[in-house]
Formats: C-alpha cells, sequence, structure tokens
C-alpha cells in the first residue's frame, strides 16, 4: 500500500462511520421503541445505522430475554491486516485442515490488550470516544513495526512481541483501561502479562511438530498495519457452543426452533439430555428463540462469530521508516534463528507431507436402521396374524433375510430400511465418482452394518469382488445395545445363504462369544484400540481400508488409530449422539512420520429431512 493511501485509510477508519448514538437513537424512539430496548439494539449491532438496529429489532419481537437489562461484554484486541493478517489466516486453516481444530481457530488473529468486560448500554459511546482520544495520543510512539519471536511448547505455539514494543502497547491498554474506568464505570483489566498472538493452543502434542513447520511459513516481517478495536459478546453464552445452520428449517412442532441457512446458534452442552438423537435445544443469535432443531442441518462456528464489531482505529506508521529487511528473512523459534524464503508457503509443505500417504482407514456408521423409523416395535407392525412379514410400509425393507431362528431375533438386530439402503448406495457411488480405491471391507456382525457395507461395495461397483469380513470386535459398545444379553446375529453361513459377499475364509479377532453384556467403558476402549490395530497390521496393500460400524466406531476406532486418548464416558455418549447416519470419519496413514491422521473424508455428507406418515384419509376427509 503506498504511503499516502494507507494515511488516507488510516484517517477514513479513525473517523466514526456512523452517527452519534443520540442521532441514531431519536429515530427508534419515534417509531415507538422503548428507550432501553432501543440502546440494546444499537449496542447489539455495533451501533452503525438505525436501519441495522431496527432489523435486529424486528428479528428479535419473540425473544423472551429482549427486556433484560443485561449488558454486553467487550475487549480491546490489537488485530494485524495485509499481508501478514493473511499469512496468518493461511496458517489458521492448514493448521485445522491437518490436526483439527485447537483452541486458536475460535478467535482471528489478535493481541489481547483488554480482556473482557461489561459496559452499560448507554455508556458504550463513551468506550469509542477513550478509544479515539488514547489511539490519538499514541499514534506517534506506536512502534512503526512489531517483532514477534515464535515460541513452541507441547500445548501452545504463537509469537511473543519484543519487549520495548510490548511496553508500549501495555501502556497503550493502561490509558485505555484507566480512562474507561473512570469515565465509563468499566471494571477494565489491562492486559500486563507476555503479549503475544496465538497461534494453536491446546493442541494434542503429537501434533506440535506439524504445527511448528507449518508456522516457520510465516514471514512476520510482512507488511502489517495494526488496528486497535472494540469488540462486544453475549455474557450469556459465554460458555456455550456455537453451530452454524446450513440449510433453512421450518418447525413442524412448536418446541422447534425456525433456522435460516447462515443462522448462528447458542448450544448449552450440559442441556442436551432432553434432546433426542440427532437433535440439540439451542438458542438463535438471530433471533434470540430457543428451541429443538436438527444437529445435521448445522456445523461447527468459532466463538468470535457471533461477537460485533463496534470501532477500531488504525495506526498510521507507513509514513514512518521501517528498518530494512534482510533478503531472506528470520523467524526465531524459542530464540533459535530460521532462514526462510519467501517463496515457501503452506502449499509446499502440505505437498511435502501428502507424499508420505499411503493407506486410508474410512470409518462409516451403517444406514438408517428400520427401528430408528418406526420404534422398536416395528416387528409387530409387519407380522400377519400367522407369523408372516409384510411391508406396511415404503420404507420397511421388501423382504427380511432368512434365518435358522424366530423372526423375533430381528427385533435384537433390525436391518435398515428402505432409506438406509438407499443411502448406502448413494455414498458407494460418490467415492466411486471421486475414485476412491476400496481394498478391504470390515463389518461389525450387527445385520445393519453388513448390510450397509454391501449396499456401499455395490454403489462402488465392488459386489463380489472385495468381500466383507464381519469382525465381533466392531460391534457397539454392550452398554448400550446389549445391556442383557448378546444379540443372536445372523452367522456368516446364514448371510452367505442370504446372498451378502462375506469373507468366509478370515479368521475374527474378537470371537462372538468374547463379547459381554454392559461391558465397561473401558473395556470397549480397550476392544477397539486392539480391533483397529489388528485390522491396519492385516492390510498392507495401498488403498481404502472401509470400516462400518456404530455412531460409536467413529470416536473409538480413529481416535485409537491416530493416537488420541479416549473421552471419558460422558463426553463420548454427547460426541455419538451427534454423529448421524453414514457419518464418517477418515484417516490418512504418514509412513515417514509412523502415525495415522484424521482429515476430510473423500464424499460430502448425507443430510435429508424427515418424512412423517400420511394418512390421506384422516387428513384430506377429515372436517
Amino acid at each position: 500500500m503506498a504511503v499516502a493511501e494507507a494515511q488516507l485509510y488510516a484517517k477514513v477508519s479513525n473517523k466514526h462511520r456512523g452517527r452519534s448514538t443520540s442521532a441514531l437513537l431519536e429515530p427508534l424512539l419515534a417509531k415507538g421503541f422503548p428507550a432501553h430496548i432501543a440502546q440494546k439494539a444499537l449496542v447489539a449491532t455495533g451501533q452503525k445505522t438505525t436501519e441495522d438496529a431496527v432489523k435486529w429489532l424486528h428479528s428479535h419481537c419473540n425473544d423472551p430475554s429482549l427486556d433484560d437489562p443485561i449488558p454486553q461484554e467487550y475487549a480491546l484486541y490489537l488485530c494485524p491486516t495485509g499481508r501478514l493478517h493473511s499469512r496468518l489466516q493461511d496458517f489458521w486453516r492448514e493448521s485445522k485442515r491437518q490436526c483439527g481444530r485447537n483452541r486458536a481457530h475460535e478467535v482471528f488473529p489478535h493481541i489481547t490488550l483488554c480482556d473482557f468486560f461489561t459496559c452499560e448500554d448507554q455508556k458504550v459511546e463513551l468506550l469509542y470516544d477513550i478509544l479515539k482520544r488514547v489511539s490519538d495520543s499514541f499514534s506517534q510512539s506506536f512502534p512503526p513495526s512489531i517483532s514477534l519471536t515464535l515460541h513452541a511448547s507441547p500445548s501452545y505455539l504463537g509469537f511473543f512481541i519484543d519487549d520495548s514494543q510490548a511496553n508500549i502497547l501495555k501502556e497503550f491498554a493502561v490509558a485505555f483501561s484507566s480512562e474507561a474506568s473512570a469515565l465509563a464505570d468499566c471494571h477494565v483489566k489491562p492486559s500486563l502479562k507476555q503479549f503475544h498472538l496465538t497461534l494453536a493452543h491446546r493442541f494434542y502434542p503429537h501434533h506440535q511438530k506439524t504445527l511448528e513447520q507449518l508456522a516457520k511459513c510465516i514471514n512476520p516481517g510482512e507488511p502489517c498495519q495494526w488496528v486497535a478495536a472494540l469488540y462486544s459478546r453475549d455474557m450469556r453464552f459465554v460458555h456455550y457452543q456455537r453451530l452454524r445452520a446450513l440449510f433453512q428449517y421450518k418447525p413442524q412442532n412448536i418446541d422447534e426452533l425456525m433456522i435460516n441457512a447462515g443462522d448462528l446458534i447458542y448450544v448449552d452442552p450440559t442441556q442436551q439430555s432432553n434432546a433426542s438423537e440427532g437433535w440439540v435445544i439451542g438458542t438463535s443469535h438471530r433471533t434470540g428463540c430457543r428451541g429443538f432443531l436438527p444437529e445435521n442441518y448445522t456445523e461447527k462456528a468459532h466463538e468470535s462469530d457471533t461477537w460485533v464489531k463496534h470501532r477500531e482505529y488504525v495506526f498510521d506508521t507507513a509514513s514512518r521508516p521501517f528498518p530494512k529487511a534482510e533478503k531472506e528473512p528470520n523467524v526465531k523459534l524459542n530464540g533459535e534463528a530460521h532462514n526462510l524464503s519467501l517463496s515457501r508457503s503452506v502449499t509446499n509443505v502440505l505437498s511435502l507431507q501428502n507424499a508420505a500417504l499411503r493407506r486410508g482407514v474410512l470409518v462409516m456408521r451403517h444406514g438408517e436402521r428400520v427401528d430408528q423409523v418406526f420404534g422398536k416395535s416395528w416387528l409387530q407392525q409387519c407380522l400377519t396374524a400367522d407369523g408372516k412379514y409384510y411391508r406396511a410400509d415404503l420404507n420397511f425393507p421388501s423382504s427380511l433375510p432368512r434365518q435358522k431362528d424366530s423372526m423375533k431375533q430381528f427385533e435384537c438386530d433390525p436391518p435398515l430400511s428402505s432409506c438406509g439402503i438407499f443411502q448406502s448406495r448413494l455414498i458407494g457411488e460418490a467415492l466411486l465418482d471421486q475414485e476412491v480405491t476400496v481394498s478391504y471391507v470390515y463389518s461389525s456382525p450387527a445385520l445393519r452394518c453388513v448390510q450397509t457395507a454391501q449396499h456401499v461395495l455395490q454403489g462402488l461397483k465392488l459386489n463380489q469382488k472385495v468381500r466383507i469380513r464381519v469382525e465381533p470386535g466392531l460391534f457397539e459398545w454392550t452398554k448400550w445395545e446389549a445391556s442383557r444379553a448378546i444379540p443372536n446375529f445372523m452367522t456368516v453361513a446364514e448371510l452367505v445363504e442370504a446372498s451378502y459377499d462375506i469373507d468366509t475364509s478370515y479368521r475374527v479377532t474378537f470371537p462372538l462369544s468374547s463379547l459381554v453384556p454392559s461391558e465397561s467403558y473401558e473395556d470397549y476402549v480397550s476392544r477397539s484400540s486392539a480391533v483397529i490395530k489388528q485390522i491396519t497390521t492385516a492390510c498392507l496393500s495401498k488403498g481404502v481400508i472401509l470400516i462400518v460400524g456404530h455412531g460409536s466406531s467413529l470416536a473409538s476406532l480413529t481416535r485409537a488409530l491416530a493416537g488420541l486418548p479416549s473421552r471419558d464416558s460422558r463426553d463420548f455418549a454427547q460426541t455419538v449422539r451427534k454423529i448421524p447416519s453414514l457419518g464418517m470419519c477418515f484417516c490418512e496413514e504418514q509412513k515417514e512420520e509412523d502415525k495415522w491422521q484424521m482429515v476430510n473424508p473423500p464424499v460430502k455428507t448425507l443430510t435429508h429431512g424427515a418424512n412423517a406418515a400420511f394418512n390421506w384419509r384422516n387428513t384430506i376427509l377429515e372436517d
């Protein structure tokens, strides 16, 4: 950016973009809104325009908390812009893709000047004045460039700020907090610890090396203007999870939440016990309303996605001389210099690492099971008086495979629904479209899992070419599915007789007789770890190992394979509740580092809505 352009940008940015609060408030009062609610709307929208506030008020017309006098929380951050910000965003994306989310991904790149504090709605404009006044007074002493030193530990990775420059930033933070405390009646604490810009936090120790390699691709000497920005958040939802709606959902019951694509939802993990499988209770950020919503209509969002930016001050350092940069800028890692080439990028590191990938493990939950739709008594709905099966609804399978024992065994070992069969074949076709090479297929002995594997193979056009290895060790945690007795699964001979492509030569790792009812969580985790180790040891050919199991399989098998510690049983149960039919996790082998890493599955997820039973006579002819 040219010096003249930078100066002009700074002048424009440092002016109040909106009118004064009183000028914004008067039109709202004229429309009949109470003063305290109008103030609340202005604060919730960053006091930009009256139009934004009116739109917020209309959206929150049914918000039960609209009259609550709860103030927002505010924080003052120093944020990079320009090319340095772009490089940091590249790191954010790649670190998330390669190592999964960590705590740093919740917020954009920043240096904390003053952590969150509360301020009454009618006094927020004072904070804007204080920010501009203090920033103006520090504009000439603000460092022309900020020296960043990379620091790494087993749970933290980030840039530390040079002491002399950090002292100026601390003085700035203290000045802001002092004036805010005195004039706006806020209790503001300036950050006085080691100033830092976090890259990764609370990650697994075995990801440290990968994260450091990615961090070394960031040149901290990239051109950058620093911006002091004031953000707010709703203090009621500080400890909530945030979801983003992928699709619109129109409520079908009075206790359900209306959501539009892009809506942000607050979800309290401690209040989900009353929600049915596949549903969550959430509060809409857009409307303030609360209700049930389908979890597979959402994805995880970041904490800062729900924050509001109020005002910012751009420090104009472009007109001041910068120290001459070396031809090959250095990044210091814990005090040790590492040479960087400007041409080196995150993509280079990625391509080098991908060269080591050899095998993949795709763990998949089975398709929609018939009792998931019609309840535990589904079999009673489709048996004639003489005990013969008939199709009472098109979503019942057209027939049931023959078993030597009573058909009652299907109550404990239910098959797929017709939709489940279609889902499974669709996934197989998607894998075929992506040219995924499936070399081995393993399945839990549960009929729904065997059927899912069979139809996925049909979609892949691999039926009779790759045969299914039925492994009892892949069965569900028996505390959930077999608390009293292990189901009488169809035998290998019965499955073959029913035309399933079964590998009859396969020797199981865990015999069926080794499964015990109501096993402990520790025993289940141990069983899962042993099974996945045995499978990956036995399957050495290149290609994908497909494992069809249960919702719990995605968590227990992949975490063990990636070397991640198991969750405690309560967190484990919460996680499994969120896994839909045909949910998938994918691990790739990084042979050079002798480890497996979780990455995006090769195909997209499958999302669809509910379709309730319909009786034309009761509905159309009903008066």
